[in-house]
């Protein structure tokens, strides 16, 4: 089918979506979790003829990889979302104008939204599941390497909707190659909003050649600073999470920020990432600090390219600073508009980070790792905004919905 067509086809599909209550869009997203589960041997085969052309070393491995813990995880995401109260409708403004016309300001759906995303198949059914809760339609577009694994989540996803009752052309698929991406971004009239998730490369690319309108997700330079004020035993639990729990996500640490009168807690930090053999790049200073203590193969002098480098790997950068001043403004000169956290003690400190930092989320004395719809309560999600025209961090259901005013009158004109 020509992608046209495709286009054709969801966006018509999407008008018929407003004729669709809220329990029936529930009833689809439980039968589709049931399938994931019940169809996991299919996903999991699926998954591996993809893992098995990618090298283990590769960062974006563990973001391909499905597990049956991982299949239970996004099929429990599905019913959470499912639980949620529906964006779709809600009166967010509503008054008597002096010249007795009724206005309503209510949300309603974009229509179609377009996804562009790498090795990651759980944002196929995420996408989806979001989606169609908020009566949108949808057109994905995976990358190569995930191809085997979204085309099984897709044949699930349109088992589910034609079980229900419910036009498959709600949710497409379409070819995991670069003629698909360029019509995606040209396809005008027919995709309201189109957004990225995945490295830099990938965002800047979509920005600068769509025609639709984008909303730029995913791409992290995230930061933590430890402050002269840090309690020692969080830092110490904060960095590990941060940087450990999923290296190859866009809220893991990059650039651990150390202040210079607790340069000498620098062993004791990074002990849990000497375990995984993480690969720090850091300043003379911090050398002299970690050559007794880290592993010397594991140390590499720091460039001034590694405090913009989104690692997605078992790497991460460390830099000495003066003050909290200096930390705000190596985050405002590197940072991405992610995730920053600062560990510290001290309210005023920590007051003086939220205010300044400009980051979509900010942390105190707490890991990075909780930029998460799930852990936002949303929900799954489309993916972490971090612009600031329109949605911001975590993207879930309301986000993934504008507004149009509705007026009633009684024959009133114009003078």
């Amino acid at each position: 089918m020509e992608l046209n067509e495709i286009f054709k086809k969801v966006k018509a599909a999407s008008r018929t979506l407003s004729s669709i209550d809220d329990d029936k869009r529930n009833e689809v997203l439980l039968k589709l979790a049931d399938l994931l589960e019940a169809n996991r041997d299919m996903l999991l085969e699926a998954n591996k003829r993809d893992l098995d052309k990618m090298s283990e070393d590769n960062p974006l491995y563990d973001r391909l990889k499905l597990t049956e813990e991982r299949i239970a995880g996004i099929a429990g995401d599905i019913r959470n979302v499912a639980t949620l109260p529906s964006p779709v409708g809600e009166v967010l403004e509503e008054r008597i104008l002096p010249n007795g016309i009724r206005l309503k300001k209510v949300s309603v759906p974009f229509g179609v939204i377009g996804v562009i995303y790498e090795a990651r198949p759980n944002v196929t059914i995420d996408v989806f599941s979001i989606c169609f809760k908020s009566g949108n339609a949808c057109i994905l577009k995976g990358g190569k390497d995930a191809e085997e694994s979204n085309l099984a989540a897709m044949e699930i996803i349109h088992r589910a909707l034609r079980e229900e009752g419910v036009s498959e052309n709600v949710a497409e698929l379409l070819p995991a190659t670069h003629d698909a991406t360029a019509a995606l971004l040209n396809a005008v009239g027919y995709v309201d909003v189109c957004i990225p998730r995945g490295g830099r490369k990938l965002i800047d690319f979509v920005r600068d050649n769509a025609k639709v309108p984008v909303i730029e997700t995913g791409a992290g330079v995230v930061h933590l600073y430890f402050d002269d004020y840090a309690d020692y035993n969080v830092g110490i639990k904060c960095v590990a999470n941060s940087k450990l729990r999923r290296p190859s996500v866009c809220n893991a640490l990059d650039t651990l920020l150390v202040h210079q009168d607790r340069i000498w807690n620098l062993p004791e930090l990074t002990a849990p990432l000497a375990e995984k053999r993480v690969e720090l790049h850091v300043e003379p200073c911090a050398m002299e600090i970690l050559k007794n203590y880290y592993p010397n193969e594991l140390l590499v002098p720091a460039r001034e390219e590694d405090w913009d480098t989104e690692w997605m790997d078992y790497k991460m950068g460390i830099k000495i600073v003066a003050s909290i001043d200096d930390a705000i403004e190596h985050i405002a000169k590197h940072g991405s508009g992610h995730s920053e956290s600062i560990i510290t003690m001290a309210p005023i400190f920590a007051e003086k980070f939220q205010r300044e930092v400009d980051a979509s989320c900010v942390y105190v004395n707490l890991p990075t790792s909780f930029t998460d719809g799930a852990q936002f309560g949303l929900g799954a999600e489309i993916g972490i905004s971090t612009q600031k025209l329109g949605a911001r961090g975590p993207m879930g259901l309301r986000e993934m919905t504008t507004y149009k005013y509705l007026l009633e009158g009684e024959g009133q004109v114009r003078s």
